[in-house]
């Protein structure tokens, strides 16, 4: 498990500050939710903790580390993404989850050892020699995520990853954050806009809102007990837009 903080993070599109100065510390093995309308500047948040764009000005910490000076490549590898959009490899499930596993030079045995458990966990036991670019939308997710959780991950960002799935394969996928959670210690970040995900899954959540760090609190305090009126009008649907 690892920590995550970020300090004066801001990056800029254009003349738009797309965040702006946010400040935020999640502890390890927390469930932070990250909520906010559409244009927050939630995805920009996980895409700039896992360096895939850069600050314009800001730093980024894994547990209390400078994330671009020291061994970029080493901090990359102990974190998983999981993108809205389904992203399989033109290869079968078993070696899309295995992918990331034979980077990692593991051994044979262990690689087929979590794979099985990683396929029981998420229904897809039976489907390894199915070519991947063939499942539905919901399957393809599930092994996604599937490559994401086999890796044990320290950190697990997860930007929507439910958003367009039925409620078969949202539960499914939710018990798997949990277990990811529960078993390995793994700090996930979850961008939701499923408040009620975010109860469920999340022990804390933070705000955003125009690319502004609104307030971030233990989920009961954020949805029961406000301190921003903003985020009261957020969490009661009454925010217009």
């Amino acid at each position: 498990m690892s920590s995550v903080t970020v300090e004066n993070l801001t990056r800029i599109a254009g003349d738009r500050a797309i965040l702006n100065n946010v400040n935020l510390k999640i502890d390890s093995g927390d469930i932070m939710a990250v909520i906010g309308p559409s244009g927050a500047g939630k995805t920009t948040l996980l895409r700039l903790i896992n360096m895939l764009d850069i600050p314009d000005r800001g730093k980024v910490y894994i547990d209390g580390k400078d994330v671009w000076s020291g061994h970029i490549m080493e901090t990359r590898m102990s974190m998983s993404m999981v993108f809205q959009k389904p992203i399989v490899f033109s290869m079968n499930v078993y070696d899309n989850i295995a992918y990331g596993l034979k980077l990692r030079h593991e051994s044979k045995s262990k690689i087929e050892k979590r794979i099985k458990d990683v396929m029981e966990l998420l229904d897809l036991s039976g489907k390894e020699r199915q070519y991947a670019k063939d499942l539905s939308g919901g399957e393809a997710q599930r092994v996604a995520f599937a490559r994401a959780y086999v890796l044990k991950p320290r950190i697990l960002l997860l930007d929507e990853p439910t958003a367009s799935l039925d409620p078969l394969n949202v539960a499914i996928i939710e018990k798997a954050v949990n277990d990811v959670n529960e078993k390995f210690g793994t700090t996930v970040i979850i961008v939701t806009h499923n408040l009620h995900q975010a109860k469920r899954l999340a022990n804390k959540a933070t705000f955003l809102y125009e690319g502004n760090l609104v307030e971030t609190g233990s989920i009961e305090d954020i949805f029961n007990n406000p301190r921003d009126k903003r985020t009261k009008a957020f969490v009661t649907g009454d925010m217009v837009f």
